[in-house]
């Protein structure tokens, strides 16, 4: 369905953006994937293909770029994330949302065709079911990245349905991957751990012992981005945003999970203010939706991402 087409990463920097980015060269091909970011990346980027500087905050940037190299695929990964928003609310809602509008104008304006957008569990709240939250049900985020999250769900099924817009979206849990250092989210914690641990260093988790969340790793968030975007139009019923479930676990679990790798490895609970905004979300998601109408599946159980991540860690 993409074979032909130019593809455009938005925050191709960023810790989903830059394995996006990789692993749409491998299927594309080079000259096919164009990364971009407001920040010109310390490893070039650009090895594998080009890289593009772009402000994803300036329709008329963008549509240069677009006009450019006749994009027609649009990657928006580019995002003020949970932890960080809520220390800087405004300059989230402005990055979040605008970058946001000005990919769905690009697209009603008629420059591109498909759109990609992240979600997060961030758009439910403590209303919200706690197990197995469906995909509809009460939204009452209280976190400045679920509110633009939740903004920016109901603006995509908007202009899909106003304006005939391909606008695609996946719910995302917290994600685990070992390409990238933690970004400033509240499920980071899941990433760093591993970090500390190859490293032989004690980790101080910023949640407590028993805060059960969704998480998933990368390898599958990014296949389901590739399969969702390559599936039919007429099998995508949900165009605000798809559930994405694969894995629920709590800090004390993941722990323990490493152990039997590094023995000696120590950890210590201080929650600090990422455990309000934890609590505020579920502890495994319903992702029937997904499943159904276009197939999803995940990969790798508890035991396979601990040993991936691990081995890729001591190997990076």
């Amino acid at each position: 369905m993409r074979q032909n087409s130019k593809h455009l990463i938005l925050g191709a920097s960023g810790q989903i953006g830059s394995v996006l980015t990789t692993e749409l060269r491998k299927k594309y091909g080079a000259s096919a994937v164009i990364a971009s970011d407001i920040k010109i990346p310390k490893k070039e980027s650009s090895q594998m293909g080009l890289f593009v500087q772009i402000d994803a905050t300036s329709y008329d940037a963008l549509q240069n770029v677009v006009q450019k190299y006749n994009v027609s695929t649009v990657y928006l990964m580019a995002a003020m994330l949970s932890a960080n928003a809520e220390n800087y609310p405004s300059k989230a809602w402005d990055l979040n949302m605008s970058s946001l509008f000005n990919v769905l104008n690009l697209a009603k304006d008629g420059f591109i065709k498909y759109v990609f957008w992240p979600s997060s569990i961030a758009v439910f709240g403590p209303s919200s079911p706690k197990i197995n939250v469906p995909q509809s049900t009460i939204m009452e985020p209280t976190t400045v990245y679920g509110i633009s999250k939740l903004s920016g769900e109901r603006w995509c099924a908007y202009y899909n349905k106003k304006y005939g817009i391909d606008v695609r979206s996946l719910r995302f849990p917290g994600l685990i991957g070992w390409q990238s250092s933690p970004g400033g989210g509240t499920t980071d914690y899941a990433v760093d751990i591993f970090y500390k641990a190859v490293a032989h260093q004690p980790f101080e988790c910023f949640l407590a012992e028993n805060t059960a969340l969704p998480m998933m790793y990368m390898d599958d968030a990014i296949r389901a981005v590739i399969e969702l975007m390559e599936t039919d139009s007429k099998k995508i019923k949900v165009r605000s945003s798809y559930n994405l479930g694969a894995l629920s676990f709590t800090p004390k679990t993941l722990y323990e999970s490493l152990l039997p790798l590094f023995p000696n490895f120590e950890i210590k609970y201080t929650p600090d203010f990422r455990q309000e905004i934890a609590e505020s979300w579920p502890e495994s998601i319903d992702d029937s939706s997904a499943r159904n109408d276009w197939d999803w599946q995940p990969q790798f159980d508890l035991k396979r991402m601990v040993d991936d991540m691990c081995y890729n860690l001591r190997n990076k």
